[in-house]
């Protein structure tokens, strides 16, 4: 007799230590201890900025779309697998209350960004309406919660509609009425506030019509959505870990590579030649890269204080050199690699030669960024100090890592 209560507490059961083996690797003592720094940080200057908060700022505008956005993205995981199309489409009739515990536990998982999102605009809340209770944000938060279950349901309701355009479409007008919604609650017009749930209740019961005409489950499309934000998982856990079943998605990038191909023609840079080109043309690397960068330079650009800012351009030198580090391993379940005529020396040679080069360049730009502020101090502290702690770094730890 089959049991769909059970079935989703073994599915779910293999999903946690899938996820919970590879956010081991993720969140280790080197993310720990940036993520504390970051969060420290972040926490003392917002803090300080709040003191000087201009009268005209506008909170409930920022709050609202927060607010809106994060209670309209709601999507359900069902847990389901590519076999499932096979082995349970003859037991559909059967799956409510696997439907219904995936629902909920997609609820549960989503509360972590509420709850830190809460947390996060507190006291911009209080700083901005000094003259309001601070039980009137925990109602909002309230609020927040309640409408974060009525579009986890309608989403769950519009998966059963086949064209895309019609899921596009009604997520576009709730989100809209999320956004308007807070906007008025944060403002204190509650009768707007009102009027608009009134509207958002009308597309809410649409949803609930329109997916009691419809056929069945549309199976084939439940398991593409879960084994895409697998797959997003997964290239995530592949930035820290070697993740085997993944993808991997290579780009052309043609202009880019036409850049690094000058290498010259001998053994000892046939890894020069391997790590570069894996480096532009792989999915991950080239835009984690430059996104560590492009939000290292905020952190310089805003932080008040130039010693901060200099430990900030560190970590994140040093952030980019632990995550492009994988790059060592990318090729590892390649067996050809092996048959090269190549020392292993010399292979992790040109590893240490890449990274040295690309985290010289980070160097450089973040020095040029503080040319930019005037900074003239900055400038040499960030190069001696940067191009330094990468060399100690790279040939220190990554060496040691390598062997």
């Amino acid at each position: 007799m089959f049991n769909a209560h059970e079935f989703f507490k073994k599915r779910f059961a293999a999903h946690i230590k899938e996820t919970s083996r590879y956010l081991r690797y993720i969140f280790n003592g080197h993310i720990a201890f940036a993520m504390l720094f970051f969060v420290s940080a972040l926490a003392y200057y917002y803090q300080q900025w709040l003191t000087a908060l201009p009268e005209n700022f506008p909170t409930a505008i920022i709050i609202g779309a927060v607010f809106g956005l994060l209670v309209s993205y709601s999507p359900v995981r069902t847990l389901l697998k590519e076999p499932d199309l096979v082995f349970l489409i003859t037991a559909e009739n059967k799956m409510g209350p696997y439907f219904r515990n995936g629902i909920f536990y997609s609820f549960v998982i989503q509360l972590y960004l509420i709850l830190l999102l809460g947390a996060m605009f507190g006291p911009l809340y209080s700083a901005t309406y000094p003259d309001r209770a601070g039980k009137v944000y925990l109602l909002t938060l309230l609020v927040v919660l309640v409408f974060k279950g009525w579009n986890l349901m309608a989403n769950w309701w519009m998966l059963k509609i086949r064209e895309p355009g019609i899921r596009q479409v009604d997520l576009l007008v709730r989100t809209l009425l999320n956004i308007a919604v807070f906007y008025f609650i944060i403002q204190g017009e509650m009768l707007l506030a009102g009027v608009t749930t009134l509207l958002f209740t009308l597309v809410f019961l649409y949803d609930l019509n329109i997916s009691r005409k419809q056929a069945g489950i549309l199976w084939d499309l439940l398991v593409e959505k879960d084994r895409n934000r697998m797959h997003s998982f997964y290239r995530l856990a592949n930035m820290f870990t070697d993740v085997p079943h993944l993808r991997n998605q290579v780009k052309t990038r043609h202009w880019l590579v036409s850049l690094i191909n000058k290498v010259p023609f001998a053994n000892k840079h046939t890894f020069d030649y391997l790590y570069r080109i894996t480096f532009i043309r792989s999915g991950d690397y080239l835009g984690m890269y430059f996104r560590l960068i492009f939000i290292g330079g905020l952190f310089i650009y805003y932080v008040p204080n130039i010693w901060m800012k200099l430990i900030f351009a560190l970590l994140f030198l040093y952030m980019s050199s632990f995550q492009m580090m994988t790059l060592y391993h990318h090729h590892r379940t390649i067996m050809w690699l092996d048959l090269y005529p190549v020392d292993l020396e010399i292979r992790q040679r040109s590893m240490v030669k890449l990274l040295f080069q690309l985290t010289v360049i980070q160097t450089v730009i973040f020095a040029l960024l503080f040319l930019g502020m005037g900074e003239l101090i900055g400038v040499l502290a960030v190069l001696v100090v940067g191009i330094v702690f990468n060399y100690l770094f790279i040939n220190g730890y990554v060496k040691k890592k390598m062997k």
